[in-house]
């Protein structure tokens, strides 16, 4: 005979990772953990003897993107970070929304900054300004677009 809680834990275990935003966020937050690291391995990361903590020239991602040691760890945490709230919808719509606005921020502040100075303690450059707009676009279109999938996850663990 079925219980209450057998069919508690049926419904947990349905749900679990089920819904778009959580599957979204679970895959974004990856991705930054994979660039993190991708950002202290020798070849991926050009002039990589150039890879200093606050550097602002040097160590390029791909060649293309200036990096630094502290960007490689903030993006590995960034990662952590959505892996770790998009266990739940309403933590993953979050984390996409907040992170998309986080690099809309960036991308301003790449704008406005001269590269050459000590305020580029990121390591930015023309393309990373690009890449952030893209991203800040990219993680808000996903974090609204995902909204209407709470509706349909809700009804199914109903």
């Amino acid at each position: 005979m079925e219980t209450e809680r057998d069919r508690t834990a049926a419904r947990s275990n349905e749900r679990y990772g089920d819904t778009l935003a959580e599957k979204l966020g679970k895959l974004v937050g990856a991705t930054f953990i994979l660039v993190g690291i991708l950002g202290f391995i020798p070849g991926i990361t050009t002039n990589y003897d150039e890879l200093t903590t606050f550097d602002h020239e040097g160590a390029k991602l791909l060649g293309i993107f200036g990096v630094n040691i502290i960007e490689n760890i903030v993006h590995l945490l960034f990662g952590v970070v959505g892996i770790m709230m998009s266990r739940t919808w309403s933590g993953a719509r979050t984390f996409l929304i907040g992170g998309g606005l986080i690099y809309l921020v960036l991308w301003l502040f790449g704008l406005v900054i001269d590269k050459d100075s000590s305020a580029n303690f990121m390591g930015l450059n023309s393309e990373s300004d690009w890449l952030h707009l893209v991203l800040g676009i990219a993680l808000l279109a996903l974090g609204f677009l995902v909204g209407r999938d709470r509706d349909r996850s809700a009804a199914a663990t109903a």
